[in-house]
């Protein structure tokens, strides 16, 4: 299978330097990007998911050092490699971009075979560090545990989405792996689509794998972030289905015992975990929880989420 090339991200407002840039990096190499101010950049860094930015300081809008601040402080983000560039050359300069959470610096007029050996030498430690998920470029479980563990050690309130899909397997096995594939990326998609229109900027979003995915976001977005996401999965999942299957409203494919039977169109689960009326203490108690609702949640019809209403 081809490896994807990795995407780098040039955000200068110099239009002559993107250009030189851009011809400085090999095609077959890397797939190259481009943003004029610091709006654009952010935005480009929020939807695009770049491998690695080269930043300029001095830019309209929002500056560089904002940038890779933003970026730091977002869960999303805060692991994308990013190279400064600057016409400065003061020591000053330098100590704000690296306080800034800046990888590294580099001063403009630069020389090209050294800029590519620094943007290949931080991929390799990003790709090295990361646990992304190739199918959604979504972190995993060692960031989701780490991610977890902050939440949980900060003592503040915050609710944790454990989402499911429903019959994935039943369809996996029916339509081929490749299907299934676009299904779980389709739905790591859908996740961020909620996010954007009712979570925080706060929020994380995690792939622990298969067709299983995690959110942590505050206890008052939880339910306008599951309905979004039910909303917008009803939506999309009827056109990763031949027509004649739809028609009928199932397939027919063997269940984990190897029993051959029907299975409806896929829906989704979203189980609610949160803190606000009992004390949690570690990643294993809300993972006991969540697997108590989503036992009750699968035994529901069509896409749900549960929100824990006990008090203890």
């Amino acid at each position: 299978m081809l490896q994807p090339r990795p995407k780098v991200l040039i955000a200068d407002d110099d239009h002559n330097l993107r250009q030189l840039l851009v011809e400085a990096l090999p095609k077959h190499k890397f797939e190259v990007y481009e943003a004029a101010d610091g709006n654009e950049t952010w935005e480009t860094v929020r939807n695009l998911r770049p491998d690695i930015v080269l930043l300029d300081i001095m830019m309209p809008g929002r500056d560089g050092l904002e940038i890779c601040r933003l970026m730091r402080e977002n869960p999303q983000t805060r692991n994308i490699p990013v190279i400064m560039l600057t016409a400065k050359a003061q020591l000053k300069d330098k100590l704000e971009g690296i306080e800034s959470g800046a990888d590294d610096y580099i001063t403009k007029p630069f020389d090209p075979l050294e800029l590519q050996a620094r943007i290949e030498m931080h991929l390799r430690r990003y790709l090295r560090e990361s646990d992304m998920s190739p199918i959604t470029e979504l972190p995993g479980n060692r960031t989701i545990e780490k991610e977890l563990q902050a939440r949980l050690a900060s003592g503040d309130k915050f609710a944790f989405l454990y989402v499911d899909l429903d019959d994935f397997k039943a369809y996996n096995d029916y339509y081929g792996f490749h299907a299934g594939s676009d299904v779980i990326h389709m739905t790591g998609e859908i996740l961020r689509n909620a996010i954007d229109a009712r979570g925080g900027p706060d929020d994380f979003i995690g792939h622990v794998g298969g067709d299983d995915f995690i959110i942590l976001t505050s206890i008052e977005r939880a339910e306008p972030v599951s309905k979004e996401i039910i909303s917008l999965f009803e939506q999309t999942i009827p056109t990763f289905y031949q027509p004649e299957d739809l028609e009928k409203g199932y397939i027919v494919s063997i269940d984990r015992r190897g029993y051959v039977m029907k299975f409806p169109v896929m829906s989704i689960s979203i189980s609610i975990v949160h803190n606000e009326h009992r004390q949690i203490g570690d990643p294993a108690q809300i993972g006991r929880i969540a697997a108590e609702l989503k036992k009750y949640a699968k035994d529901l019809e069509g896409s749900v989420y549960v929100f824990d209403r006990r008090k203890a």
